[in-house]
């Protein structure tokens, strides 16, 4: 996947004070009209702060209905048994789209609890319970963003230094090559710990107070700063630094800082009773003996630290995460609650793991990942997710958010990737916004899907000096591994690659063989030269691989010309050429 790096904010003196990258200072090129906007129109800076999320349509903030329903019937069918398992993908689903502080699509299918045990025996009808639109998920890793907040807001306020080593303000943590960690480490993963505390918690020790001395005593696997290695660990010595430098657990802390003021009522630790049946179930336990996790924090070790711990145990619904991702997108705000200054905002979105390729994070939040963003993949889209099957994506250059809820392990963890899924939704809210013909009314649009060809070929082609020059534009949002080719053949049956030459915003500097990337938003102008004696056919093929793609490719203003020639209108006459999975649109 294409991943364009930002630079590495690592000399920071001091996070007390942060810094602010020039994309969020830059001016808003829209004027705040947000039809102005297509997906080829990427917006700068955050949206006014008193923006406040409010019921709308897909049609009034111009969106395609159909790349959201297509990602909807996808959903519905995950949710049903599949012939060939005899299973669904996952019990049910809640998804959420947000566009321009308008929550513009809501879905649920499924049930929140359908299972009676660990093989899959369905509860009578009359037990079960539907999934709606205000289910109660557990976030699993998607705490980990909460936990990252407040080492924010604690680094804003003085009370911590994120460069510094942890060990300057939490006693004991200093011990067994853990005296170089630093808070940004731990918020990046690349503070070499292990993924998980081995032995585990809620198998090793017998208390809580154990728990969290096993804690400051653990071992990193790898030299601090060396390599990237997503880990709970991190997060879990974050909820000790937390804890210690301001005297209270994590779970106030969450709830005073964050949860509260934003009035997220359906948000925290350890869900009461009384909301069990807006709970979706979880996983059948039977070596914890556990029996069915159903309102209890499902991950081991958050539970044997009685539900709160800094890498798991929120819980959440899809209209207060959304809350979550607007105050982010307005900069640290919400409602007249300030719960992030902006320079500390940008340091949530900035790479800070440009030496690991693939692995882009900000502090806290991962970006870039075409895993589960699919379409919405950009340098600076943020976003996580949680083994239980929660997904948020947040996508500052469309003012965009897009929230997949599932309750994946229920009723156990192995019935099949929810990353579908992920990329789905994402793909779906990416599709249905606007790119803009550079040209006249329309563009020629390939958005196929994984493992698939499309390919737009000219007539034939007779240059009478000798040369044929290609000028077009391209709207390239693609896998890295997905090409686009334009290819020349003398016989209509050997085809050879045509060097281009791209301009424009996130446009690879000099000739290229071939196309790809994404999260640019940009359209660029690519002109190449033919030196030919004969006839010439040329088309431009894209080609996916196996998995994951963009929100695909536009090409318009095709002109093909010889030294004294019009050879190719491609405004005037599209007629002209033959077109395979490339089809003209407005959008």
């Amino acid at each position: 996947m294409i991943r364009r790096m930002l630079p590495v904010m690592v000399a920071v003196v001091s996070m007390t004070v942060g810094m602010t990258v020039s994309a969020s200072a830059a001016p808003d090129r829209h004027g705040g009209n947000p039809h102005a906007a297509g997906f080829d129109h990427p917006f700068a800076g955050y949206m006014p702060g008193g923006t406040k999320l409010r019921e709308g349509s897909l049609a009034s903030q111009d969106l395609d209905p159909g790349p959201i329903a297509e990602a909807d019937a996808k959903i519905d069918k995950w949710t049903q048994n599949d012939p060939k398992t005899g299973h669904p993908l996952f019990s049910g689903a809640v998804t959420m789209l947000v566009h321009n502080g308008v929550i513009v699509h809501r879905h649920n299918a499924g049930m929140a609890l359908r299972y009676a045990d660990a093989t899959g025996t369905e509860l009578p009808a009359d037990q079960q319970i539907p999934m709606r639109d205000d289910t109660i998920f557990d976030m699993a890793s998607i705490s980990k963003l909460f936990t990252s907040i407040v080492a924010m807001q604690l680094a804003e306020e003085g009370k911590i230094d994120l460069t510094k080593p942890v060990a300057q303000y939490l006693p004991g943590y200093g011990v067994n090559g853990k005296d170089a960690i630093t808070s940004v480490m731990l918020l990046t993963h690349t503070s070499g710990l292990k993924p998980d505390p081995v032995p585990s918690l809620w198998q090793g020790y017998p208390d809580v107070p154990s728990r969290k001395a096993a804690i400051l005593n653990e071992t990193p696997q790898a030299t601090p700063g060396t390599k990237y290695i997503y880990s709970d660990e991190n997060m879990l010595s974050l909820q000790l630094l937390e804890e210690h430098v301001t005297g209270q657990p994590l779970d106030e802390l969450v709830r005073e800082r964050i949860t509260g003021p934003l009035h997220m009522v359906d948000t925290g630790y350890n869900p009461p009773a009384s909301k069990k049946n807006r709970i979706a179930a979880e996983e059948y336990e039977i070596a914890q003996g556990r029996g069915l996790v159903w309102g209890s924090v499902h991950d081991e070790n958050a539970w044997s630290l009685d539900g709160v711990a800094g890498h798991a145990g929120i819980f959440s619904t899809a209209d207060d995460l959304a809350i979550l991702g607007q105050m982010l997108l307005n900069g640290g705000i919400y409602k007249g609650h300030r719960i992030l200054q902006q320079r500390m905002v940008d340091q949530m979105m900035v790479n800070y793991n440009t030496a690991f390729p693939g692995d882009d994070h900000g502090l806290g939040f991962e970006l870039n990942q075409r895993w589960y963003m699919g379409g919405l993949t950009g340098t600076r889209t943020m976003g996580h997710t949680g083994f239980t099957g929660t997904t948020i994506v947040i996508d500052p250059d469309s003012r965009s958010i897009a929230i997949v809820l599932t309750n994946h392990v229920h009723p156990n963890r192995n019935w099949g990737s929810v990353n579908l899924a992920r990329e789905a939704v994402a793909n779906g809210l990416a599709k249905a916004m606007a790119v803009h013909p550079v040209r006249g009314r329309d563009s020629w649009y390939s958005g196929i899907g994984d493992a698939s060809t499309a390919a737009l070929t000219t007539p034939v082609l007779q240059s009478t000096d000798g040369t044929v020059r290609v000028n077009f534009s391209a709207f390239v949002d693609s896998e890295e591994t997905d090409p686009l080719v334009l290819e020349s053949s003398t016989d209509g049956t050997t085809w050879s690659p045509v060097q281009v030459t791209a301009e424009g915003h996130g446009a690879p500097a000099g000739a290229q063989d071939y196309l790809s990337g994404g999260g640019h938003r940009y359209w660029w102008k690519v002109s190449a030269s033919i030196q030919t004696a004969g006839p010439v056919t040329l088309r431009w093929r894209y080609t996916t691989d196996p998995r994951y793609t963009g929100r695909g490719i536009n090409l318009d203003g095709i002109y093909i010309t010889d030294g004294n020639h019009m050879l190719l209108d491609g405004e005037k006459q599209p007629h002209l050429l033959s077109a395979q999975s490339w089809q003209l649109r407005s959008r």
